[in-house]
């Protein structure tokens, strides 16, 4: 999706040139520097977004957007800077203040380190005006409704359909497709509002995920891309993919690795994308969720789904982004979510079936083995398995991981896996006291 950029203080083309070039990666088509008396502000953006990226140049706003709900705007007004990010935090942008303490923002963090150190995440819900932050938007529990499960499933099909079909504006668009129930989900509903519709899956040779993903395809009659890839393929991959994504967390970047691959070779196709991200999370997808008490398990959803901003969201916004390709998140709809966090506990996880409502959803357009298909961590169905840890472990002795696996602002390294990750994280961004900004899989040691 397109990127901005943007430093409280006017004669600042230079260093907003430099931060643009910084994510230059997230818009192929244009760029503009915009400077008033008060700030100097810039935007990229892809063929799609010509319209949305920027408007009205005497409020000098600039809105980076994937549509319907996902932004992150800025604008100055009256001498002030103010900032937005949608609910779920779909966009990323982050803030902070220079030297001499100007406020300044961007898209991604590499852009930001060219005006300060100073790096906060602007979280998702939350506005800023003139440097005080407010909360507009609480992601709670909300009152289950009544319905029988077969209303419900009824009316989750039409908000996703709704939430698919407004996205689409042209005649070519694409998903990826793991095989998985989420992007098999998306992809299936989406293919008869599109006439050239493509399908994306990467994976190890014999990866669970690729002939899943080529059985959907083949059901839905999308033209298929598949990307077989090697071992060596991904490790010559790591160095990039961490610079996009901004981040050491081990099952992140283990997960982003084949989704970058896979972002790759869509971007030669189609300039927007469908992900099947969240649905774990709206619809007790995880085998944990099993073993909870039935009465915990809204909070868990809750929780788990508020944490996406800077983990999972971020790997789709990074890995469609680095290609100039716009990501669609499905699930994250503010109209898909806020119904599903109505839907009752025992429609989602019913007699140990997982996602049992979205399954009824769409019973209809998948096959019976996709549609009955069990979860699979996405870099387990790709084939990664432990490949990368096991790797890891063989080049990082245990006295090195005993001495480097403390971080400088306190933080527990977990494994050598994520120690060679952070080796290769400081190589791009250097070392920092702070890594606040930073999202961490659930459960990982600090």
């Amino acid at each position: 999706m397109a990127g901005i950029v943007g430093i409280k203080r006017k004669g600042e083309k230079g260093l907003v040139e430099k931060m643009l070039n910084k994510i230059s990666h997230r818009g192929n088509t244009g760029k503009r520097i915009i400077e008033t008396d008060e700030a100097t502000i810039g935007v990229v953006w892809t063929s799609p977004q010509k319209d949305s990226a920027f408007s009205s140049l005497e409020k000098v706003f600039i809105q980076d957007t994937a549509g319907n709900g996902h932004l992150a705007k800025a604008e100055i007004l009256n001498g002030n800077l103010f900032l937005e990010r949608d609910e779920l935090g779909i966009a990323p942008l982050y803030f902070g203040k220079t030297k001499d303490d100007v406020p300044c923002f961007a898209s991604e963090v590499k852009s930001l380190l060219t005006a300060t150190n100073d790096i906060n995440e602007l979280l998702p819900g939350y506005k800023f005006s003139d440097g005080i932050l407010t909360k507009y938007f609480i992601l709670q529990k909300k009152q289950e409704i009544k319905d029988n499960p077969e209303a419900i499933a009824k009316v989750l099909r039409k908000l996703l359909e709704d939430s698919i079909s407004k996205r689409i504006k042209t005649d070519l668009f694409g998903s990826w497709l793991s095989g998985g129930l989420d992007s098999s989900t998306i992809a299936a509903i989406a293919r008869p509002f599109v006439k050239t519709f493509h399908t994306f899956s990467a994976g190890l040779k014999n990866a669970t995920d690729l002939a899943y993903a080529r059985e959907v395809a083949s059901h839905i009659k999308s033209t298929h891309h598949e990307i077989i890839v090697n071992f060596d393929e991904m490790l010559k991959q790591l160095p990039t993919v961490i610079y996009h994504l901004e981040s050491f967390d081990a099952l992140l970047i283990r997960s982003s690795i084949i989704n970058y691959i896979a972002a790759k070779a869509a971007s030669d196709y189609v300039p927007e994308i469908f992900s099947g991200e969240s649905g774990d999370e709206l619809f007790a997808g995880y085998e944990y969720i099993k073993s909870l008490p039935p009465e915990s398990i809204p909070d868990e959803l809750i929780d788990i789904t508020a944490r996406l901003h800077n983990t999972a969201f971020q790997r789709v916004d990074r890995c469609a982004s680095a290609h100039s390709t716009i990501p669609h998140v499905v699930f994250a709809d503010p109209n898909v979510f806020s119904y599903a966090f109505t839907i009752p506990s025992k429609y989602k996880l019913k007699d140990g079936v997982e996602k049992w409502i979205l399954r009824q959803a769409v019973k209809d357009v998948l096959p019976s083995s996709v549609l009955n298909r069990t979860k699979a961590k996405f870099w387990e169905g790709a084939g990664v398995f432990e490949l990368i840890s096991d790797y890891a472990s063989k080049k990082i002795s245990d006295k090195d991981f005993s001495n480097e696996r403390i971080l400088p602002n306190g933080w527990n390294l977990s494994s050598k896996e994520e120690l060679m990750y952070y080796r290769i994280f400081k190589e791009h961004f250097g070392e920092a006291s702070n890594y606040n900004w930073m999202g961490r899989t659930e459960g990982t040691t600090n």
